[in-house]
This record gives C-alpha cells, sequence and structure tokens, in this order.
C-alpha cells in the first residue's frame, strides 16, 4: 500500500491506467487532466512503484508514423492503493454528506 495518501489528480491517473488506459494522451483524456498534472504523477506513481512502463517497439510506431508511446500498467501495490484511497474518499464522503444534513425534528445533532 501506498506510504502517502494520494492526492485527487494523481487518484484519477491510477483510475484511468487501472480502467485500460495506458499511455500519456489516453490517460489524459480519461483522466479529464492536462500533461502538466498527469506526466508529473505517471513519474511518482512509478516512482513509488504503483504502475510500471515500458516502452513499446518503435517499428510498431514508425510504421503508424507516430512517436513511440510509454505504456503503463498499475502494481500490485497500485491496486491496493487505488482500493483504499476510494474506500477513504468514500468515507469522507459520507462524512460529508452526514454534517451536510439537515437536522431532524426529535433528534439531537450528532457530535463529532
Amino acid at each position: 500500500m501506498a506510504t502517502r495518501r494520494l492526492g485527487p489528480a494523481t487518484i484519477e491517473v491510477l483510475h484511468a491506467i487501472a480502467a485500460g488506459h495506458r499511455y500519456g494522451f489516453e490517460i489524459m483524456e480519461a483522466a479529464g487532466l492536462p500533461g502538466g498534472t498527469v506526466y508529473p504523477a505517471l513519474a511518482a506513481l512509478e516512482r513509488d512503484g504503483l504502475v510500471s512502463s515500458s516502452w513499446e517497439d518503435p517499428s510498431v510506431a514508425q510504421a503508424e508514423k507516430r512517436p513511440p508511446r510509454r505504456y503503463y500498467d498499475v502494481a500490485h501495490q497500485g491496486r491496493m492503493a487505488l482500493q483504499a484511497e476510494i474506500a477513504r474518499l468514500r468515507r469522507l464522503s459520507g462524512i460529508v454528506e452526514e454534517q451536510a444534513a439537515p437536522a431532524r425534528p426529535g433528534l439531537a445533532p450528532r457530535k463529532a
């Protein structure tokens, strides 16, 4: 599991990769984030061992007349970190919803 909490943009990037979006532009589109956010997140995720990457065969890119792509895969540790972050966000969402709910007549407000 990640030793630190992941920020929202990094969670989006990790989620996009886990959903099958494997290279830069595809990840940017799926996450709805600019390259200036996605690429630093990818570097941090790889540094932390949550994703791994590999370059495609240059002949494939050359045949398609484009630069080679770097493909990313989620590591087991990355899947565990993503699950933990999603669970944390769900808990936070429940707390926010609970705090935002109007008080019901006859019930005392809940203390934290």
